[in-house]
């Protein structure tokens, strides 16, 4: 029999930051070391491509500030969600505790993130 009053559930918001953190951490975190870990390290970038000056414009530009924004908060959302349900995997039932621990976890990073930057402008 189906359920025609289906208890809500709060899944989707978790699943859909845990997807965003996973596609961002996929796609961008490794243009990102290859670029500032191979690349510039070995010299094949200009000696002011990374210079203070221009690092201190991107991440006082809004463009600039929400993708360092983005690169710290999503994948730290994408990576407690995993532990979140690795624990359950697990058999470490941690309940309601272990979910609230993680997602904390993850939302201070992303007021971390978001007050760091704010504190550059």
């Amino acid at each position: 029999m189906i359920n025609t009053n289906p208890r809500r559930s709060d899944e989707p918001i978790w699943w859909s930051l845990f997807g965003a953190g996973g596609t961002w951490f996929a796609m961008i975190t490794p243009i990102t070391v290859l670029v500032l870990g191979v690349l510039a390290p070995l010299g094949f970038l200009d000696a002011d491509a990374l210079s203070y000056e221009r690092v201190v414009a991107f991440a006082t530009n809004i463009i600039g500030a929400l993708i360092i924004i983005a690169s710290i908060a999503l994948p730290m959302w994408h990576a407690m969600h995993r532990v979140h349900h690795g624990m359950h995997d697990l058999k470490f039932h941690t309940g309601t505790f272990g979910k609230v621990a993680c997602y904390a976890i993850a939302s201070l990073f992303t007021i971390l993130s978001i007050v760091f930057v704010v504190m550059l402008f």
